[in-house]
């Protein structure tokens, strides 16, 4: 999960846990009892190599058209899932599987198409076949994180920090949008709408550019760094401008969830989830 704005360094218990939590979330609806990260990667079909010239444009590539979905690394984002484990990419040779999905999208999972040559392709499957032999040696697999593994805060504390210094209840209600919210999420599922609400189904920056035309274009925001805006289409294909040419104003319903992020201490973020878990 990619956090913008971010100056503090999280706890690692509890950076591990959020950039795992949407892919947690989703194997815990199909099995309860194991994470996505705790099995094996599928085995590639073809072990291949890449020139390192290739492998550099592919991630370049990667990152300024997937990144904000997949992740820099190609292991999972904000929306998009670790493609690192994916059935698909160990299939894949050079692209050939690669290729369709990202022309066509995948419009039911919320992926546009894109624009891509064939040699864009090459390199970007390059990357990413690069990333599945980079994360496959690593030892180990996660395990799912039970709920009394992130119960050590204080709740009368997370309260006060809610209704106060933290500023929380100036947009969210004990009594209101988080009423029963503990009964709904347990555990990571809990922590990712608390650090992160918004999710593959939550509110997402909007981009109202104005380039030297005059003609003002909004969309909704696929990506964005401190070069270029991109934003999706009516079609839910990817436009991108040059913000040296253009104004742009973003708006991001979350924004001060991330700002939060930087003030957080350790103690602060486990109160805070503490005092949540009693909102049943």
């Amino acid at each position: 999960m990619i956090f913008r704005g971010m100056s503090r360094k999280l706890p690692l218990t509890i950076l591990t846990g959020t950039m795992l939590a949407a892919s947690v979330v989703m194997a815990q609806e199909s099995n309860p009892a194991q994470s996505p990260a705790a099995r094996p990667r599928p085995k590639p079909a073809k072990i291949e190599k890449y020139p390192a010239e290739r492998v550099q444009a592919g991630e370049r590539l990667f990152v300024a058209q997937c990144g904000f979905c997949h992740g820099r690394d190609a292991a999972g984002g904000e929306s998009g899932p670790d493609l690192t484990r994916s059935e698909l990419v160990a299939q894949d040779s050079r692209g050939n599987k690669i290729g369709p999905i990202v022309r066509s999208g995948r419009p039911d999972a919320g992926m546009p198409s894109f624009r891509i040559g064939g040699d864009e392709v090459k390199a970007i499957a390059a990357f990413i076949h690069t990333q599945v032999g980079k994360f496959g040696a690593f030892g180990g697999g996660r395990r799912t994180v039970e709920p009394a593994d992130l119960a050590t805060g204080n709740a009368s504390d997370g309260r006060a920090y809610f209704n106060g210094t933290g500023g929380c209840a100036a947009c969210h209600s004990a009594t209101g949008d988080l009423a029963g919210i503990a009964t709904r999420l347990q555990g990571l599922a809990l922590l990712q709408r608390m650090l992160y609400p918004g999710g593959r189904q939550g509110p997402k920056p909007k981009a109202t550019i104005t380039p030297a035309s005059g003609q003002t274009i909004t969309g909704t925001v696929a990506a964005d760094d401190e070069f270029n805006v991109t934003v999706l289409d009516a079609q839910g294909a990817q436009q991108t401008y040059s913000k040296s040419n253009a104004k742009v104003k973003i708006d991001d319903p979350l924004a001060a969830h991330f700002d939060q992020l930087a003030k957080y201490t350790d103690a602060d973020m486990h109160n805070v989830y503490a005092y949540l878990e009693t909102l049943k």
